[in-house]
């Protein structure tokens, strides 16, 4: 599967969520908790208590598409630091959604540079 880009932003909800959640709950939290627009074209990562699963809710410019992924074993990493949101990069995304603990704890991607900035 190719992943998203490397420039896309992605945030991670600060607090479990209700995986039982579909599109317009998922919406609801994305817009009312946060104060984003859920049709940005942002990802937005939730986990539920456990953090044995995690949904990404994204806008494709068609639609809203849901991700939902559950671990057999083991846990997600615990990003919930504060009631900050967290901004992930593509690359740490991709850790985070394979199981690995670092995300969150430390710095695993460069930022994101922009044209003409370094």
């Amino acid at each position: 599967m190719i992943g998203p880009p490397r420039a896309i932003r992605i945030w991670a909800y600060p607090k479990p969520a209700d995986l039982r959640k579909g599109y317009n709950g998922l919406f609801g939290l994305v817009s009312q908790d946060l104060g984003r627009d859920p049709l940005s074209g942002e990802v937005v990562l939730f986990l539920n208590k456990k953090r044995s699963s995690c949904k990404l809710l994204y806008w494709d410019g068609t639609g809203l598409c849901i991700f939902m992924k559950r671990l057999e074993r083991g846990r997600f990493a615990n990003i919930w630091r504060s009631d900050s949101v967290l901004e992930l990069t593509s690359s740490e995304l991709s850790l985070f959604v394979e199981g690995c603990v670092l995300v969150g704890k430390q710095v695993l991607s460069p930022p994101v540079c922009k044209f003409g900035v370094a």
